[in-house]
Formats: structure tokens, C-alpha cells, sequence
């Protein structure tokens, strides 16, 4: 009787971790137009995953933060995604680093990393 117990309460373990591993991240969408990303300013969880799913409406943009691991190239023919897990809480730029024209240089989004 104790090893059918135990074999039950070992099941129900099993399925409670793999029940974990597959839930999927939060999912934030982010687009991207000449010369600007919308939305402007998201904020994220320390240690939660997440997936940050981008388009391009225009033309080709790139949507860069090394700190936090991501680096995309965006096409307006496809949706581009990466999922990333913050480290480290704090305040962090993503850039276009595709040139877009005049006002690529100011094309930014901040990236808030909370605990």
C-alpha cells in the first residue's frame, strides 16, 4: 500500500513540474514604423520569462538591446520573435539598428526590468 502511495504522490509531482515547463510566457507585442516603436515603454519581471513579438509595418527595422540578449532584424512580411528571461532589474534602451532615414537616430523604446 505504501509503494502505490508513493507512486501516486511521485505522478502528481511529475505532472506539477512538466505542467510548469510547458506553460508558456507572457506574451508582449511590439511594432515598429518609421521612426518610432509603439508601445514606447514596456515593463517586465525580473527572472519571468517572456516573449516580445515584433512587426514592421513599413520597411526594415532592426530592434536591438544587447544587454538584455535581444538583437531581431524586422521585415514587413513576417513577425519576428524571441523569448528572454531579465537577469537584472533596471532600465534598458532597445534601438533600431537597421537605418529607417532622418530620424532613425531617435527611433527608441525603454525596457523596465522590475523585481
Amino acid at each position: 500500500m505504501k509503494r502505490y502511495v508513493w507512486m501516486i504522490l511521485l505522478a502528481v509531482v511529475a505532472t506539477a513540474v512538466i505542467a510548469q515547463e510547458l506553460k508558456p510566457a507572457n506574451v508582449v507585442a511590439i511594432s515598429a514604423k518609421r521612426f518610432e516603436f509603439t508601445p514606447k515603454e514596456i515593463t517586465l519581471k525580473k527572472g519571468e520569462p517572456v516573449t516580445l513579438h515584433v512587426t514592421a509595418s513599413d520597411r526594415d527595422h532592426g530592434f536591438l538591446q544587447e544587454d538584455l540578449g535581444i538583437d531581431l532584424d524586422l521585415t514587413p512580411d513576417k513577425a519576428s520573435e524571441i523569448t528572454i528571461t531579465p537577469k537584472t532589474a533596471g532600465r534598458f534602451v532597445a534601438i533600431c539598428d537597421t537605418f529607417c532615414g532622418s530620424g532613425h537616430g531617435n527611433m527608441k523604446m525603454v525596457i523596465n526590468v522590475v523585481e
